[in-house]
């Protein structure tokens, strides 16, 4: 699974031995070992929903009780009913086969199973064509289009690619213009179009543009809709057909953003979304914020479709390629 920049998004080049530019204080020149400090701080909430229930010590006797307490902490952390009953049911099994003879073994164990539950194939980005097409799409509020920015940067900046930005949320002003500040930090180039117009055209536009001039990837950055708003799903459909027609075979990745704090609702949102594009990657955002981090695992599982990206505050370097061991032992160990 994808750890760094290098490893999530496959562009068959050699990567960069260092970012083109220091990218200053408070921005992403951070190590791995900073991010995986922080992202233990950060999923603390999601490591008290677990709480005593997962401590070595509380599991002196691996009987129906303490595998009971288990299951009710996971699913207490949105791992998911189906989830957490297939892992509850393998601990089980090798605890009566003796495979697990103590609590520091179920811990140990468990930590294996999150990660492994949370590790699908088709967790890389492919950007090996020309044009790439990134398509973001999302519900209002998932943090979609400071994803789309904090991708573009890194994507310039870490990989060195010459990238476009579309702004195709055409019905929210503010989401242009944040996407114009993103675009001028990050160094890429911006298509908009007017306010309420065609989001379908401004694509379009933006795919010639990348053409002419060039350019190797374009993200396109769609507006947040719910899935009971059929005319909106309807709209994204339409943006998705007009890529495929103009590149055959793009968009190339469906990145759907789900905000961590909402849970199985996340799950939910997800599915319909799946309905209407072919959504091939999550990025999880907010899970700082959540005791609810435990919905990679259900997203993964549930939905067969890999988390690619976790955000974990508002920095650059708080939106990272998703490692499920990291994941893992970040929600189980304090260090």
């Amino acid at each position: 699974m994808a750890r760094e920049w290098n490893e999530l998004f496959l562009t068959g080049e050699e990567p960069l031995e260092q970012a083109e530019e220091d990218p200053g204080e408070g921005d992403a020149g951070e190590g791995r070992g900073g991010f995986m400090s922080r992202l233990r701080q950060n999923l603390t909430k999601t490591r008290q929903a677990l709480g005593a229930e997962l401590q070595a010590t509380m599991f002196e006797r691996l009987d129906d009780e303490a595998f009971e307490r288990l299951e009710e902490a996971l699913i207490y952390a949105d791992v998911g009913a189906p989830t957490t009953a297939a892992i509850v049911e393998r601990l089980e099994m090798e605890a009566e086969t003796g495979e697990l003879e103590s609590g520091e073994d179920l811990t140990r164990r468990l930590r294996e199973l999150l990660a492994e539950t949370a590790t699908l194939d088709g967790a890389t980005v492919d950007l090996t064509a020309r044009p790439a097409v990134i398509l973001v799409v999302g519900v209002n509020g998932t943090g979609k289009t400071t994803t789309v920015g904090k991708v573009a940067w890194h994507l310039h900046h870490e990989l060195g690619l010459s990238v476009l930005i579309a702004a195709a949320d055409t019905f929210r002003a503010a989401a242009a213009e944040q996407l114009e500040v993103w675009a001028e930090r990050a160094g890429c180039e911006l298509v908009r179009g007017a306010e309420g117009s065609d989001p379908a055209a401004v694509v379009y536009d933006a795919l010639e543009a990348a053409g002419a001039r060039g350019r190797e990837v374009v993200i396109v950055d769609t507006a947040g809709r719910l899935h009971t708003q059929q005319h909106l799903m309807d709209e994204l459909a339409k943006v998705r057909k007009v890529i495929a027609r103009k590149i055959p075979g793009a968009p190339h990745e469906t990145l759907l953003t789900i905000d961590a704090t909402t849970g199985q609702n996340g799950l939910r949102q997800a599915m319909l979304f799946r309905e209407v594009v072919d959504v091939k990657g999550i990025a999880l955002t907010k899970l700082d914020g959540t005791a609810k981090g435990g919905i990679a695992l259900a997203i993964a599982q549930e939905l067969g479709v890999p988390v690619k990206l976790i955000g974990i505050g508002e920095g650059l370097e708080d939106l990272r390629p998703f490692d499920p061991e990291d994941f893992a032992t970040a929600i189980l160990e304090e260090a």
